[in-house]
């Protein structure tokens, strides 16, 4: 396991330092620059005697290797891996669970926008397998934008085994398949619910869709014949928080 983590981008670094700042070893900011959200960082750093280096824009644009740091980096000690005995927590604690399950999404940009999303829409952890799936990266932290330090990640071994036991506790499992019958808008989502979706352009693995309760697809009615896979995530969320809230 690594032995720290890079911060960037001000969402994920405010997520962070109001959140964990036991964790932030060192913090670099752009120097010259100032706004209330920097400010912010700068003021929780000192207040728990954080280390902080004010730096050129070439520092921050090497030390964030050309990914956008909107002026703020940090070396910090690597979060908690979060596994199945953090889902059974979850699940003890939420008398209606609201998961979301990752099935091999491997692209950084579409994990942080799901992570984002899942926690927008009120999920209560999300579920990725510790193989063929994107690690909790600084890019996935900085496009979360502050998501991945809230919502509980968990990593299994067996995804297909985890559902099982999502379904022994009550939990109806829908996966999204373009071959599907029903729409997702003819699907009865309430109750305790968890979500997959497949990886990028290959969808659900044919274990997992085995292991659904039930199928839906959202209709298309242009020319594409599918969609990003964080952008179908959202749609799918909002529309399970619709029926959850009607």
């Amino acid at each position: 396991m690594a032995q720290q983590e890079h911060i960037y981008g001000l969402h994920a670094m405010t997520a962070i330092i109001d959140r964990e700042p036991e964790r932030v070893i060192e913090l670099f900011v752009l120097k010259g620059r100032d706004d209330e959200r920097l400010t912010h960082i700068i003021n929780q750093a000192r207040k728990h005697g954080i280390s902080i280096q004010f730096c050129q824009r070439k520092t921050l644009d090497d030390k964030a290797k050309g990914e956008q740091h909107q002026g703020v980096f940090a070396r910090a000690k690597p979060g908690k891996i979060l596994d199945e005995s953090d889902l059974d927590s979850i699940l003890e604690k939420q008398s209606t669970p609201f998961l979301l399950l990752l099935d091999g999404v491997t692209d950084p940009h579409n994990l942080g926008a799901c992570l984002r999303t899942a926690d927008a829409a009120g999920v209560h952890a999300v579920i990725v397998p510790k193989d063929k799936s994107a690690a909790l990266s600084p890019t996935v932290r900085k496009v979360a934008c502050g998501a991945a330090e809230v919502i509980p990640l968990i990593q299994v071994t067996n995804l297909s085994r985890t559902m099982k036991t999502l379904q022994e506790a009550g939990v109806w499992i829908v996966g999204t398949a373009g071959e599907a019958d029903q729409s997702i808008y003819d699907c009865k989502l309430t109750g305790p619910t968890a979500l997959v979706m497949g990886a990028e352009g290959k969808g659900m693995r044919r274990l997992t869709r085995e292991n659904c309760d039930d199928l839906i697809k959202l209709p298309m009615a242009g020319s594409v014949s599918s969609l990003n896979v964080s952008v179908a995530t959202g749609i799918c969320l909002y529309e399970i928080l619709r029926q959850n809230q009607a």
